[in-house]
């Protein structure tokens, strides 16, 4: 153990131990740490460096109100403009949770709308999840028949987001 005593009144600081906290701090980027052994504490800290703004792709629209029932498909279809589909039965999924977006950003003009032509791998949509963009594509070409979502909404797994026939 390495001692730094300077006199009678001075405390022992074991080194080692300080170095190792350090160490500890830098694998797991913490930024404070704290080891107590009977009546001898020590606490190892380090200012966190200033965190880069993160680029997002798109930064998404002020919280909508709470809606207390989910509305149907029919009444999304009709507030977008688009005609109630029969049946879900061609719809691409939402393969995660997160929140859906019609457009690249929100000055964009969106990825689809009713009526248009697609191929198989065009972007129809996004999911943020966790701060991730994440491109929904259509898997196969065909027309895009109705967009059961809004942008800005929030989906669930497996969810259909757009049917392409």
């Amino acid at each position: 153990m390495s001692d730094n005593s300077r006199g009678s009144g001075a405390i022992s600081v074991d080194i080692e131990l300080v170095r190792q906290l350090a160490q500890v701090l830098d694998e797991t980027q913490l930024t404070e740490i704290e080891v107590e052994d009977g009546d001898r504490k020590v606490r190892v800290a380090r200012k966190a460096p200033a965190a880069a703004a993160p680029v997002a792709a798109y930064a998404p629209p002020p919280p909508a109100p709470l809606v207390t029932a989910p509305q149907p498909a029919a009444a999304i279809a009709a507030e977008t403009g688009a005609s109630a589909p029969a049946s879900t039965a061609n719809a691409v999924k939402s393969p995660m949770v997160g929140t859906a977006y019609l457009a690249p950003n929100p000055e964009a003009k969106p990825f689809v709308s009713v009526g248009q032509q697609v191929a198989a791998g065009d972007t129809l949509l996004i999911v943020e999840a966790m701060k991730v963009m994440n491109p929904i594509v259509a898997p196969a070409a065909g027309t895009v028949r109705s967009i059961l979502v809004e942008s800005g909404q929030p989906v669930e797994f497996d969810q259909p987001l757009v049917v392409v026939e």
